[in-house]
């Protein structure tokens, strides 16, 4: 049993790296929220069967307020930013699709191989997953130097946080509790002033594009 639980750990780590990927080659913001939001489902699934496994009753509080914040909350406030900013448009990236696909799998090599000697030295549930985990926070800092708008760059920004809350999981057993709920609070007070700041960048610019700031630079 304890086997087949941690077998699940591993395969929901791989569905967590493939919707990484795909987030990195989606052009279209719904789409990409929707990606984020079933990263958020998975993330909070592997928390609990992480607290099933190592007997650790903290993580069922952490899997339910990361289900909450990720897979509700958060993508409700996106869902609504988008509307009142009225993006429908396709997402626009500095580099071109498949080149950013072939950086992503040279960044998932590099991440596995530095993560080896950590592996080896882990005594968690599934020690694998310490390289899932960084090249999950990789592909998503990837996702944010390669986008021309503020927003894929906020999606960005969570799904790294994704990543790093996987790893805790997976190779810690979790933080303290008044740890994660204070990076909860830090993250859900983030989306929020990331909202009025690009509110403020589509009311200069009467646009999202992050490269308008470059103007403010010349003023």
């Amino acid at each position: 049993m304890g086997e087949l639980l941690t077998q699940s750990v591993n395969l929901l780590g791989a569905v967590l790296l493939m919707l990484a990927f795909a987030m990195v080659s989606q052009r279209r913001i719904l789409s990409l929220i929707h990606l984020f939001t079933l990263q958020g489902a998975t993330l909070a699934l592997v928390t609990a069967i992480v607290g099933y496994v190592t007997d650790q009753h903290h993580l069922y509080l952490s899997a339910g307020l990361t289900f909450l914040l990720k897979v509700l909350l958060i993508p409700y406030m996106l869902h609504r930013l988008i509307d009142r900013l009225g993006i429908r448009r396709d997402i626009e990236t500095l580099i071109n699709i498949p080149t950013t696909m072939l950086i992503g799998i040279a960044v998932v090599i590099f991440a596995f191989n530095l993560a080896i000697p950590i592996s080896h030295l882990s005594a968690a549930v599934a020690g694998g997953t310490i390289g899932i985990a960084l090249a999950c926070v990789l592909l998503s800092f990837l996702m944010m130097i390669t986008r021309a708008k503020a927003v894929p760059q906020v999606i960005g920004f969570l799904a790294m946080e994704n990543g790093l809350f996987f790893a805790a999981t997976s190779a810690t057993y979790g933080m303290p509790m008044v740890v994660e709920l204070g990076i909860a609070l830090d993250v859900l007070v983030g989306v929020l002033i990331l909202g009025v700041f690009m509110f403020q960048i589509r009311e200069q610019f009467d646009s999202l594009d992050i490269r308008h700031l470059e103007k403010l630079k010349e003023d």
